[in-house]
């Protein structure tokens, strides 16, 4: 049996000595109660049901750098978002930005500056634009929010820039949602998201709702406004492919937690986790025609029960009963992080 391999308990303090990371977040937890009414529970005689969404997501986002999260649906990756723009206040644990704590600043005076610096690109380009008004009024609305236009007509200028720096014309400021494709609307979306200036810029599946060809010029505008303004990314998907075309870190989620984070070469080369194998696995390779593809094994265990010790190990081909007893700790192994008695023990 090999040797167990060297490990380091992940530290979420900054990255290099004096010198602190754009984006940091320190064992961030969201539990939510889906409880039946209080009435039904003493009825029934059930207890209070709790869905712990998000447990302990600890990671770092240098500036102008992109880290993705991956994971199957309902691993938590789209809670993160919401976290770390201030839609959800965390159950515990905390978010650093550029080195304050940032949900203490969202409730307080700081909350407005710190909203222009942090922006959301969400999934749906059809559910995220008011139907009702025209793209000048959807794009200008952050500008007037955040006093960035002193008048209107130094709005729908700023508007025009906007628009053109995502591919679009000024013109289409003058016309309707519904006028738009769905990879135009998620333009539009994008430039609205601009219209602050941000540093941060928390994207969640802003591809998933578009073909595949379409997809491909959203990202490539994406990493273009990334290199021309420094913009620094968090990049919630399910798709491997556009995770390897985009991010600089990956960070691996399953039932709430980061079992895996490693930079993204060394990620797609030699994944550590067995569920990051079998992710990728699943995934079709050019030079494997006609090799069946290993599907994704298993089902995701229901998150308001889940099993005990290491929750992947009823899917996992290496679990033994330490793995079914003891829930294994993020550390540094192999040079990344994982999560997996099987690696620390050097099983696998």
């Amino acid at each position: 049996m090999p040797s167990p391999v060297a490990e380091t308990p992940v530290s979420a303090g900054p990255t290099h000595a004096g010198h602190e990371p754009l984006v940091r977040a320190v064992g961030l937890a969201k539990t939510f109660d889906v409880s039946p009414p209080w009435l039904n529970r003493v009825l029934e005689r059930k207890p209070r049901q709790l869905l712990r969404a998000v447990d302990d997501a600890t990671f770092t986002i240098e500036k102008g750098q992109t880290l993705a999260l991956v994971g199957e649906s309902g691993c938590g990756k789209s809670t993160v978002a919401r976290l770390l723009v201030g839609l959800y206040e965390p159950t515990r644990g905390n978010f650093f930005f550029d080195g304050q704590d940032a949900h203490a600043a969202f409730e307080g005076k700081g909350g407005r500056a710190l909203r222009r610096r942090i922006q959301m690109i969400f999934q749906d380009p059809y559910a995220s634009l008011n139907p009702r008004w025209k793209v000048a009024d959807i794009i200008a609305e952050p500008l007037h929010e955040h006093g960035m236009a002193t008048s209107s007509a130094q709005a729908l200028e700023r508007v025009g820039e906007l628009l053109q720096s995502v591919g679009l014309s000024a013109a289409d400021m003058v016309k309707y949602p519904h006028q738009f494709s769905g990879g135009q609307r998620q333009r539009i979306s994008i430039a609205r998201a601009l219209a602050t200036a941000p540093e941060f810029l928390v994207c969640d599946e802003p591809t998933s709702a578009l073909d595949v060809s379409v997809q491909a010029q959203v990202l490539n505008i994406m990493k273009r406004l990334q290199a021309e303004r420094g913009l620094t990314y968090l990049f919630i998907s399910h798709n491997l492919a556009v995770v390897r075309h985009v991010s600089d870190q990956v960070g691996v989620m399953y039932l709430g937690r980061i079992v895996e984070l490693a930079p993204k070469r060394q990620l797609f080369a030699h994944p550590q986790h067995p569920y990051t194998r079998m992710l990728l696995d699943a995934i079709p390779k050019m030079h494997d025609t006609g090799r069946a593809r290993t599907p994704v094994q298993g089902e995701v265990p229901n998150p308001l029960n889940p099993p005990t010790g290491c929750t992947f190990h009823p899917r996992c081909p290496h679990a033994n009963e330490r793995c079914k007893a003891e829930r294994p700790a993020l550390l540094h192994l192999r040079g990344v992080q994982v999560a997996c008695h099987a690696v620390e023990e050097g099983r696998i």
